[in-house]
């Protein structure tokens, strides 16, 4: 990187982290640095909520899987708006009237105080496993791309972190958000604009977007019912409503966003604004990636996108073998170019006939292309058997690193550094706000100064923060990154989902009832996952069937089954 790409990039960092501190300077009783002073206005409240979901895990992933498998990504969003709804009607009320610090306060009052902590400690270990996850994701990602130490790259991020979550609370968090999201939306932004003006002079706009959905990259809406496919219309409006219902209802990263807005009608309209502007943004941000798969259409693009991997294979066996993949690679590129540029010419003259056959012999080029880049992935692994072959998520990095002007690399890269900054500090602030008042406060040490709670407070923020990058140095990737920290959260959000609908709706339902049945479902949940996970196939009559449930249905599953089992007890039980 240039010198101009490493001030701006610092100076953005230090900026926010020191404009977080200065300005929550004078925090100094527990409800100001656990809930704010609840002057917020809707407009913070939208972005801080925004920012506390868009971790850099979204924008180091989420166009490398628009450029792999299109825009069906987007579907996952489209209950986002309905569950907005819902929460801002029958939620949020609840916590405005009973003035609580946490989402879990309401359960004690509803149930008892074994099903409050039950709750808390589910959310605690899910959201202490995604805080980790959330830094190591981005750290991996850019040690390989800048060359630091993975570690040194965690604590880099962990620390700037710590610094002004710790120092100022949540107030530290949500004020430190709205830039975070001003240099986020602004990078993403200019990253487009700047794939659309580096496309060939003969190539228009117009002229992508065509090749793009002719090659089935724009395949935004699938109505299939499927419940093993992952990304669906009916998993988006079915699952993805149920996991965004327990996201923003239950999760206590999001509801300590909006609990300390001005009054409920601000936090509504923040809830309204994240669920009116995210889809969009998730929109751009897929179809940043579907530019990069254009661009890679007429610039050669490399045969595997994680440089480090291909640095395994140096003064190896395997050089010559690699060496011999890349003379392949180079000359199919040739020959594609020339393939899109006729397909370009089909869908200018309207000619179906020509469009169909230039996109049959693309297929084919693309398919050849996959089976080279395979084997490339065969060769890393014989070299290091360990090692992470899926490239996907280092596809917008490597455009950010060789392609984009000096000084733009710089910002790109404080738009990644900042969304990890974000999610993570919001995720510290709601695990320490959840020990302390959820457990440490409530079972623990009961009588104390508000001083000492103030003084916990930051105790556990900064032990929440050496926790996440623990788990984060010691952590392995997944298959995609944006899809890891969904499962993990799928995991976990259904059964307390479930737990909230039967307090909010099943009023003669109680706390016996509803307690057995969050671990009776939550032990299922997992079983279910664990069985799709590991291809397993069930004899049913005469029949095999391979028994796989794609992870968005966890949520509503988790949900029913808490719901299902605590109404069944309750009739057993008669409470």
């Amino acid at each position: 990187m240039s010198t101009l790409d490493w001030i701006v990039m610092l100076g953005a960092l230090l900026g926010i982290v020191a404009y977080g501190v200065w300005k929550t300077r004078h925090i100094n009783t527990v409800q100001s640095y656990l809930l704010g002073d609840n002057d917020l206005p809707w407009w913070t409240i939208g972005l801080s909520v925004m920012a506390t979901q868009a971790s850099a895990i979204t924008f180091l992933s989420t166009p490398g899987q628009a450029y792999e498998d299109g825009m069906r990504f987007a579907q996952f969003y489209f209950g986002l708006p309905v569950a907005m709804v819902i929460l801002c009607v029958f939620v949020l009320p609840y916590y405005y009237r009973l003035k609580v610090y946490t989402a879990y306060e309401y359960l004690e009052g509803r149930f008892d105080l074994k099903t409050r902590t039950l709750t808390a400690i589910l959310f605690l270990i899910q959201r202490g496993l995604a805080a980790g996850l959330t830094i190591y994701a981005p750290a991996i990602i850019l040690s390989t791309i800048l060359g630091w130490s993975l570690n040194w790259t965690i604590l880099f991020i962990g620390l700037m972190v710590i610094v002004y979550t710790v120092a100022g609370g949540t107030k530290a968090v949500s004020m430190t958000q709205k830039q975070q999201m001003v240099i986020i939306l602004s990078g993403m932004f200019i990253a487009a604009m700047i794939l659309v003006f580096k496309l060939p002079e003969q190539v228009s706009f117009g002229d992508a977007v065509g090749v793009a959905g002719k090659m089935g990259k724009l395949n935004v809406v699938d109505f299939t019912f499927d419940l093993s496919n992952r990304y669906t219309f009916w998993s988006g409006m079915l699952g993805g409503v149920f996991l965004f219902l327990s996201y923003f209802g239950t999760d206590q990263s999001q509801v300590s966003r909006y609990l300390g807005g001005k009054s409920l009608t601000e936090s509504r309209l923040g809830l309204m604004f994240n669920g009116i502007l995210k889809v969009p943004m998730q929109f751009l941000i897929l179809f940043v990636g579907i530019l990069v798969f254009m661009f890679f259409q007429f610039q050669q693009p490399p045969i595997h996108f994680n440089s480090a991997n291909l640095q395994k294979l140096e003064g190896t066996e395997y050089e010559a073998q690699l060496e011999g993949l890349k003379s392949q690679h180079n000359t199919l590129f040739l020959q594609q170019q020339q393939e899109v540029a006729y397909m370009i010419g089909a869908i200018r003259q309207e000619n179906e006939a020509a469009i169909e056959e230039s996109k049959e012999r693309v297929r084919e080029l693309h398919r050849i292309d996959n089976e080279l880049r395979e084997e490339v992935k065969g060769l890393i692994l014989k070299a290091d058997p360990v090692a992470k072959t899926r490239d996907t998520d280092y596809v917008f990095i490597t455009f950010v690193m060789n392609y984009l002007p000096i000084g733009l690399v710089g910002l790109l890269l404080a738009v990644i550094f900042s969304a990890a900054m974000s999610s993570t500090s919001s995720e510290l602030n709601a695990l320490a706000t959840t020990t302390i008042v959820d457990i440490y406060r409530r079972s623990i040490v009961r009588t104390k100064s508000d001083r000492h709670y103030l003084r916990a407070s930051k105790f556990f923020t900064l032990f929440w923060g050496i926790v996440a990058m623990a788990f984060a140095a010691t952590a392995g990737l997944f298959e995609n990154l944006i899809q890891a920290v969904n499962i993990i959260g799928s995991l976990f959000y259904g059964t307390i989902l479930g737990i909230f609908m039967v307090a909010f709706f099943m009023k003669k339902v109680g706390a016996r009832a509803v307690f057995i049945a969050a671990l009776i479902a939550e032990a299922l949940v997992l079983m279910i996952y664990w069985l799709s996970s590991h291809d397993t196939w069930f004899l049913v009559g005469d029949s095999w069937y391979l028994f796989k449930i794609a992870y968005l249905w966890l949520n509503l599953i988790g949900c029913v089954l808490v719901m299902g089992f605590a109404g069944l007890l309750h009739v057993v039980w008669r409470e």
